[in-house]
C-alpha cells in the first residue's frame, strides 16, 4: 500500500459517529442533524427534469474537457456573477468541469505538486479536510495558517516566513470560509497574489459558497474578479473551484468546475484524462440550466438569511456568536469542551454539531477549533428553530 495513506486523519464525521456512538439520545426527540453542509433545500425542479431528458446519454463515455455547452453556461456564469466582463474567460482553454469541488480540489493538488519538492501547501486552520488529505498524498507538508476571532477569521499572510513561502506550492484559500463564514475581500486577495508571484506559486480558491451570503448587497468577490482588477487577464497563478451543492441544493449531483491560468488548466486536463473522472454527460445537461438560472438561487439564499433571523435570537444569551457575513454556518465557541459539548447536546437533546477540533490541527500558536462547534443551517426553517431552542436549552444546564 501507498506508504503516505498512513498519513491521513480521520475524517471528520468518522471521529463524529465514533464519538456519538457512546451515548444514547432521547428516543422521544425526532433527531435534528446540523452537523454537516448537506443543503436541504428543495432543489430546482428544472434540473431533475433535465435528468430525466438525457438518459439517452448513458450510453456515451464523457471526455475530461466536458461538453462545449456546459463550459460555455460555466464561462458566462463567471462573467455575469463576478463582473469579468463579455469574453473574459475562455470556455475552451479555462474551464474544467469535475465531480463537486471535493474531487476538483483533491486531484488538482496530484497535478501541480512536484512530489520530489519537499514543497509546502499552505491552507487556513480550521479548513476543509480535502486541502490536507490532498497535500499529504502528494507527498507535500501542510502549512496551517491559523483563523481565530482576533483576526477576523482570516489567514494571516504575514506569519509566514519568506523561506516558508519559496516552498509554497500551493496555497489553499476558502472564501465564504468554512466553518467561520469569513469572506476574504479584494486587498487580501490583491496580497496573496503578490505573493504568489514573487514566491512562484499557485492560489487554489474554493469559493463554493460565494452564492451564500446574508447582504444582497455584499456578494462575495472571486479571486478571478481581483485578477482583472490586477490587469492580469490570463488569470496567471489563480485557480478557483465552484460547485452546484451548495448553490443549487444538489449535493447529490456531484457537479462543479475548476476555472483559471489556461496554461495550469492545460496540465490539469491532462491529469484527469488519464484520472479517468470526467463528469458523466446527464450530469452536464442537468448542470447546464442551473449554471444558467439565478431565480432559484436568489430563494435559497433568502431561506438562509430566514433562518439565521429566526436563530440568532433564540441563541442570543446562551452561545457567544454572531451571525457570519456568507455561508451557513455558525462557529460558535463553546462554555465546555467541545466534544462534550456535542456529545451531551446529543445525549440530551438529539441535535448533531461537529466538535470544532474536528476541522483544525493543533500548531505552536493553539489549535483554533478547539472549544468550538460548527452548527450548519442546512435543515428546515422550523427544524433549525427547533434545534436552537433545544440547544438554548442544554446551555441553561451547563
Amino acid at each position: 500500500m501507498n506508504p503516505l495513506l498512513e498519513r491521513l486523519h480521520p475524517y471528520p464525521f468518522e471521529r463524529l459517529a465514533t464519538l456519538m456512538a457512546e451515548v444514547s439520545p432521547p428516543p422521544g426527540l425526532p433527531h435534528i442533524p446540523l452537523s454537516i453542509g448537506e443543503p436541504k433545500h428543495a432543489p430546482p425542479a428544472f434540473v431533475g427534469e433535465a435528468l430525466s431528458a438525457a438518459t439517452e446519454t448513458l450510453g456515451t463515455y464523457p471526455v475530461a474537457l466536458g461538453s462545449a455547452t456546459l463550459r460555455v453556461a460555466i464561462a458566462r456564469w463567471l462573467e455575469r456573477r463576478f463582473a469579468l466582463g463579455n469574453g473574459a474567460v475562455d470556455a475552451g482553454s479555462m474551464i474544467l468541469p469535475v465531480n463537486g469541488t471535493r474531487e476538483g480540489l483533491f486531484s488538482f493538488v496530484q497535478a501541480v505538486v512536484d512530489p520530489a519538492a519537499r514543497s509546502l501547501v499552505m491552507m487556513p486552520n480550521p479548513f476543509y479536510q480535502i486541502y490536507e488529505g490532498a497535500a499529504l498524498l502528494a507527498g507535500a507538508q501542510p502549512r496551517y495558517m491559523n483563523t481565530v476571532e482576533a483576526n477576523g477569521f482570516l489567514p494571516d499572510l504575514a506569519a509566514v516566513s519568506a523561506a516558508e513561502w519559496d516552498r509554497c506550492a500551493v496555497l489553499f484559500l476558502c472564501s465564504p470560509g468554512n466553518p467561520t463564514g469569513a469572506v476574504l475581500d479584494e486587498p487580501f486577495l490583491r496580497r496573496a497574489i503578490e505573493l504568489a508571484d514573487r514566491h512562484d506559486f499557485v492560489i487554489a480558491a474554493d469559493e463554493c459558497y460565494a452564492d451564500i451570503y446574508l447582504h444582497e448587497d455584499h456578494p462575495p468577490p472571486s479571486l478571478l474578479q481581483v485578477c482583472r482588477a490586477m490587469g492580469r487577464d490570463d488569470f496567471h497563478r489563480c485557480i478557483v473551484f465552484h460547485s452546484l451543492s451548495k448553490r443549487s441544493s444538489v449535493p447529490g449531483l456531484r457537479s462543479g468546475f475548476v476555472a483559471g491560468d489556461a496554461e495550469i488548466m492545460g496540465g490539469f486536463r491532462l491529469y484527469r484524462t488519464y484520472h479517468g473522472c470526467a463528469v458523466p454527460l446527464l450530469v452536464q445537461r442537468a448542470s447546464v440550466p442551473a449554471w444558467e438560472d439565478e431565480a432559484h438561487v436568489l430563494v435559497s439564499r433568502r431561506l438562509y438569511q430566514e433562518k439565521f433571523d429566526a436563530v440568532m435570537p433564540i441563541l442570543d444569551g446562551v452561545l457567544d456568536v454572531s451571525p457570519p457575513p456568507a455561508a451557513f454556518y455558525l462557529w460558535a465557541p463553546t462554555p465546555i469542551d467541545d466534544e462534550v459539548f456535542a456529545q451531551r447536546l446529543f445525549a440530551t437533546q438529539h441535535v448533531t454539531v461537529l466538535p470544532g477540533r474536528y476541522l483544525s490541527r493543533p500548531t505552536d500558536d493553539g489549535d483554533p477549533g478547539v472549544g468550538r462547534v460548527r452548527i450548519s443551517l442546512v435543515a428546515g426553517t422550523a427544524e433549525c428553530v427547533e434545534a436552537a431552542r433545544r440547544i438554548r436549552e442544554f446551555c441553561s444546564t451547563l
